[in-house]
């Protein structure tokens, strides 16, 4: 039997994906584009409504599950403001603001190859259909 780390990566072959690696579930959530774009656009602390009218597309249902698996994750802080009726703030944890750097390399890197990716699209669309 080979020696694993807790990720249940073979010091060996370096293979990491097994099925019960905690490391799966995070990235599903931080892979999720909705939940990318709410960080992206967590930078000042932001009401549920503000967040929505940002992000074109986004039902009020999906909007809410992201936040709520973005908080449990420990990246979001939810916090209900003393007005009538009761609003929530959403925020950015220490946790949550060290995911901007690597996020934003990712983003950039999405940007400047988004034509030669839509480039292969259509290519492979094209091959397809034929």
């Amino acid at each position: 039997m080979r020696d694993t780390d807790p990720h249940g990566v073979d010091a060996g072959t370096r293979i990491v994906f097994r099925a019960d690696c905690p490391s799966r579930p995070i990235l599903d959530q931080i892979a999720d584009k909705w939940s990318m774009m709410v960080m992206a656009l967590l930078e000042q602390p932001m009401r549920f409504n503000e967040l929505k009218r940002r992000l074109e597309g986004v039902t009020q249902r999906v909007l809410t599950q992201t936040l709520r698996r973005l908080e449990r994750n420990g990246m979001i802080q939810r916090k209900v403001l003393p007005t009538s009726p009761v609003g929530v703030e959403y925020s950015l944890t220490a946790l949550g603001e060290s995911l901007r750097e690597p996020f934003g390399h990712l983003y950039s890197w999405t940007v400047e190859h988004s034509e030669e990716i839509q480039n292969c699209r259509r290519a492979y669309d094209s091959r397809a259909d034929a």
